[in-house]
């Protein structure tokens, strides 16, 4: 008989008392508890077990679950007499970030004291402990009700003190999703204020805490240790590039395979791996994303489950606001081309604005990219990677993410219309209405440098192009003639017209008005022979079309 598929379970408990669809991670257990290290990071993208890997841990190990040889029995961990002995013998302090989604400091600090006070609320018997002090006991019941932000600090360490001292052994935490306020904080405004709270709170409970017997904690993104790791020197950090636990999170192909046959869908294989395969961890290729896989098996239809549920509020942000080349790297991506760069895999929130190559990082991370190689210099050891998307599914996303920044507005699609049949005053008239409904949306301003808001502009354009990429090669600030152009339109049909275009920004000392900088970026493009490429792939004169865009806010005029 088939098993029942869960959609969203978290609860290990849950899935094994109701005997519901599971593919045994338990041997993560075994790995984490030899490796010995104090305090572990796992980086991993979403909905690929993180939760519910926390879960099992919690249900084997704490003594909130002693006795449960029910949730385990079959399963790989049973089979070590010595897990067996352990199995909830340990105080388990397990808590969650995941729905702390603040949009303001206040409210990410209040969301925060409510999973500490619901955290003590689950240890009741505190008070009545004849191993605790009655000065320690005022403090459990002030932590359960009214809690300073500096209580708030330390109160992990305080609720380690109290567990250790009733039951005479040493803590394990668990902190689940530890780096999503960190995401929100950074997304509205008040990254600095967070990171300096979450620094001495993770000090306090994972440097400090004399309590501690050692500690997971499970994230997307691995953070700078700049920010606010720089004193956890006992802390180990297994992000996707790392060889630890290469398999305990997402399901390995056998283990995709081996559930498409139970369900007798084997005819499903290679159209699954086309879709949900890809994802690289240490050394192990071919991982699925389970959210992907479960959904599949269960509706028997491909679809984006994953990019549908995932948060890309960040990755859109940052390709959103980010420089043309980012742009025009993400259409190379899509087109199936690589991307050759190096990876800081530490990110740095503060600094995404202004670090172009940081972005790269980030969709590693977050498992939007993966890498097909990776070199590492003799000489200095730097690793370079190469870098593509990681499946149909993530191309599908950045597809639909990119056409739904413009669908904003009725005025794209007859833009692109009048672009494609050369009609300057149509163009300029709907791209004034996109500019009104759009431009505040992305955030510009008339003050910015020229060269800054001209990089806004170039951005913008070349965002509302990438439907354009089926009939023409896009290309972006690349070498033709005596110069860069800013972006071409290369037809991939002998019978299609070519298009060069150039982004002006007016400049009131060197233009009385808008028709004289149009002048001047035509001129620009005749001048500096831009049409050379073109020329040279066999594309006549009388195809090549010039554009020049010129801006002065949201004010618009094309030529």
């Amino acid at each position: 008989m088939k098993k029942a598929i869960a959609i969203g379970a978290q609860s290990f408990e849950k899935i094994r008392q109701n005997d519901c669809f599971y593919i045994d991670k338990t041997y993560f257990i075994k790995e984490w508890f030899e490796n010995n290290d104090e305090v572990t990071l796992i980086t991993r993208p979403r909905r690929f077990g993180k939760t519910l890997n926390m879960d099992m841990l919690n249900c084997f190990l704490s003594n909130r679950f002693a006795n449960r040889s029910d949730l385990f029995e079959g399963l790989s961990i049973w089979e070590d007499e010595k897990y067996r002995n352990m199995q909830g013998t340990y105080p388990v302090i397990f808590l969650s970030f995941a729905g702390v989604k603040s949009n303001n400091y206040k409210s990410c600090i209040i969301a925060i004291k409510n999973i500490i006070i619901e955290l003590y609320e689950k240890y009741p018997f505190l008070i009545n402990s004849e191993e605790i002090s009655d000065e320690r006991k005022k403090i459990f019941c002030q932590m359960r009700s009214d809690i300073s932000e500096e209580q708030l600090i330390i109160s992990l360490k305080i609720l380690s003190e109290l567990l250790f001292k009733h039951f005479g052994k040493k803590v394990i935490i668990l902190l689940d999703e530890y780096d999503t306020p960190l995401q929100e904080a950074y997304l509205s405004g008040y990254w600095n204020e967070l990171s300096g709270f979450i620094k001495n709170l993770f000090n306090n409970t994972f440097k400090t805490n004399p309590y501690l017997d050692r500690a997971v904690m499970t994230g997307i993104t691995r953070i700078s240790k700049e920010s606010f790791f720089s004193d956890l020197n006992n802390l180990r950090v297994v992000t996707t590039t790392s060889t630890a636990y290469e398999t305990c999170f997402g399901f390995t192909e056998k283990e995709v395979f081996n559930a498409l046959d139970d369900y007798e869908m084997s005819d499903e294989k290679e159209n699954v791996k086309l879709w949900y395969d890809g994802f690289i961890f240490g050394e192990t290729h071919d991982i699925y994303n389970p959210w992907s896989i479960i959904n599949f098996i269960k509706d028997k239809k491909y679809v984006t489950y994953w990019t549908n549920t995932s948060s890309n509020n960040l990755p859109s942000r940052l390709i959103q606001k980010s420089a043309p080349r980012v742009k025009h790297i993400m259409q190379d991506l899509l087109e199936g081309q690589p991307l050759v760069t190096q990876i800081d895999e530490q990110i740095i929130f503060n600094q995404l604005d202004n670090n172009v190559d940081a972005i790269w990082s980030l969709l590693l991370a977050s498992g939007y990219l993966k890498p097909q190689k990776i070199t590492i210099d003799e000489e200095t050891y730097e690793s370079t990677y190469e870098l593509v998307l990681t499946n149909r599914e993530v191309k599908l996303m950045f597809t639909k993410m990119f056409a739904g920044w413009f669908n904003k507005t009725e005025y794209y699609s007859d833009f692109v219309k009048s672009l494609l049949k050369n009609d300057c005053e149509e163009m300029t008239i709907f791209m004034n209405k996109i500019a009104l409904a759009t431009f505040s949306y992305y955030d510009t301003a008339n003050s910015e440098p020229e060269d800054t808001s001209e990089r806004f502009y170039h951005g913008f354009v070349l965002g509302m192009l990438i439907d354009l990429r089926k009939e023409y090669q896009i290309l972006s600030n690349r070498e033709s003639g005596y110069g860069r152009y800013d972006v071409m339109l290369v037809p991939k049909k002998e019978d299609m017209n070519a298009y060069v275009i150039e982004f002006k920004v007016f400049n009131h000392r060197k233009e009385k008005d808008l028709e004289e900088t149009v002048k001047s970026g035509l001129a620009q493009i005749k001048d500096k022979n831009y049409d050379a490429d073109l020329l040279a792939k066999g594309i006549s004169k009388d195809r090549i079309f010039h554009y020049c865009f010129a801006f002065e806010g949201k004010k618009i005029l094309i030529g």
